[in-house]
């Protein structure tokens, strides 16, 4: 069959997704171009290794079913890596004539405020997390007009940075803006250091005249308000001029403590994306893309082990492989799976269990402070019973996945917004009290210590 016939099919191929697909998903992902066939197959230009990995994980066996519905034949698809230059819609350049004298052209230094290795390449998918990548891509494919502003959420390691910082990768690559990242902290940091200096209108000159702001951590702000002022009408000036805002935050915004209105309406107000612990399939994969980058050895048995005792987030399966690959290297002794298993005994202490029960913790926090499981259960609110009492919800709200009301209402029929003020008086102690962390998983281990799979 000739070339030009497996073209033709190949169209029809592209054309019948597109009438299946949801508009965005085909927009995101068939920025493909037909290259060249054999007999048997042919090969597709893709953009970048992500979007190959992407491509054939999802979207290879529906492409040749269709080929095949249309030819009659099993046409095997394969796909290269081709940068070409209008990825994501930018503009193929017009050949340049030729110059007398060389022109060499220097490599775009990397962004300051930006890591190098947190690009959409390397960032693993699942379920947990497709969403918020998918609509990350969109933000970086079209700054300022899709989806703003935009909100990532999710618990402590589950990538928010990454994946903020993978959009300003993205488009300080692609296009000359302006983009400055900041922590919430730090923003806080030089608006007080503004106003003691006087220096109010530079502050204001640097972040209202960018066209993209990346701002992490904004549970930072609570309570803030002062920087909550200025940041809203920082946020007024980018917005009004569709410049695009992206927002990283540990929870919902609605569980966020004194935060102005206005403020906490304009943080709703675009696209918010919740990135999710990973299922086992995407930790292993993980784990597995970090192995390869550094370059060790780990059997597949413990990459399993890891997987299943680690369910809490990307930066404790990152610790795992530190502690082996620091064993490996000091050791000089290769990993087994008996050696992991005592190596990572602390580390497998997962984030959510739901085989532990609130009265198990209970009674674990209540022996550590002398007292009985129905201390904590009752009304009395002296000093020695009602930090326990406070420490125990705040633990059992870590570990496990039981509401604030199923917690509550195991303390004696308490509301769940007494366990919320619970959680956030602990989380504030630990803040400033690095004893009380310590503290705290102490008590977990002793929890979960009789939970580690084999």
């Amino acid at each position: 069959m000739a070339d030009w016939n497996y073209e033709i099919f190949w169209k029809e191929t592209v054309n019948q997704i597109k009438s299946e697909l949801p508009e965005q998903e085909f927009a995101m992902w068939f920025n493909l171009e037909y290259l060249s066939a054999a007999e048997e197959s042919i090969t597709i230009a893709v953009p970048s290794i992500f979007y190959r990995n992407q491509i054939k994980q999802r979207y290879q066996h529906y492409i040749e079913t269709k080929l095949k519905d249309l030819t009659g034949k099993k046409i095997s698809v394969f796909f290269e890596v081709k940068k070409a230059a209008k990825l994501f819609g930018a503009e193929t350049p017009k050949p340049t004539p030729k110059a007398t004298v060389p022109v060499i052209q220097e490599k775009k230094t990397r962004h300051p405020q930006l890591r190098e290795d947190y690009t959409f390449d390397k960032y693993i998918i699942g379920d947990n997390n497709a969403f918020a990548v998918n609509a990350a891509q969109a933000v970086a494919k079209n700054p300022g007009a899709a989806y703003n502003p935009f909100l990532i959420f999710g618990g402590v390691g589950l990538g928010k940075t990454h994946l903020m910082q993978a959009i300003g990768n993205f488009i300080y690559e692609n296009s000359s803006n302006k983009i400055i990242y900041i922590s919430a902290e730090n923003f806080t940091s030089e608006f007080i250091q503004s106003v003691k200096e006087g220096s109010q209108p530079a502050f204001k000159n640097k972040y209202r005249h960018v066209d993209v702001l990346l701002i992490d951590d904004i549970h930072f702000l609570e309570n803030k308000l002062g920087t909550q002022e200025e940041l809203f009408f920082t946020y007024e000036a980018l917005y009004n001029a569709k410049k695009q805002i992206i927002f990283a935050v540990d929870r919902p915004v609605s569980e966020l403590k004194n935060l102005t209105d206005r403020l906490r309406n304009r943080f709703e107000r675009g696209l918010k994306a919740d990135l999710k612990p990973p299922d086992y399939e995407t930790r292993c994969a993980i784990l597995k893309k970090k192995i390869e980058e550094l370059k060790v050895t780990i059997p597949d048995e413990v990459v399993s082990l890891i997987g299943k005792n680690v369910s809490s987030n990307v930066r404790d399966l990152e610790s795992a492989l530190t502690t082996l690959t620091a064993y490996v290297e000091l050791m000089g002794k290769p990993i087994t799976l008996e050696i992991a298993q005592k190596r990572l005994k602390d580390i497998f202490a997962p984030s959510k269990q739901t085989n532990i029960s609130i009265d198990i913790i209970q009674r674990v926090v209540a022996e550590d402070y002398n007292l009985y499981s129905n201390d904590l259960k009752g009304k009395k609110r002296t000093a020695t019973i009602v930090f326990p009492r406070q420490l125990a919800m705040y633990i059992i709200r870590e570990i496990t996945e039981f509401s604030t009301t199923e917690i509550g209402q195991t303390f004696g029929g308490r509301d769940h917004t007494t366990v919320m003020h619970a959680c956030q008086k602990i989380e504030e102690r630990i803040r400033s009290d690095p004893a009380l962390n310590t503290k705290v998983e102490s008590l977990k281990r002793k929890i979960i210590e009789s939970n580690i799979k084999p």
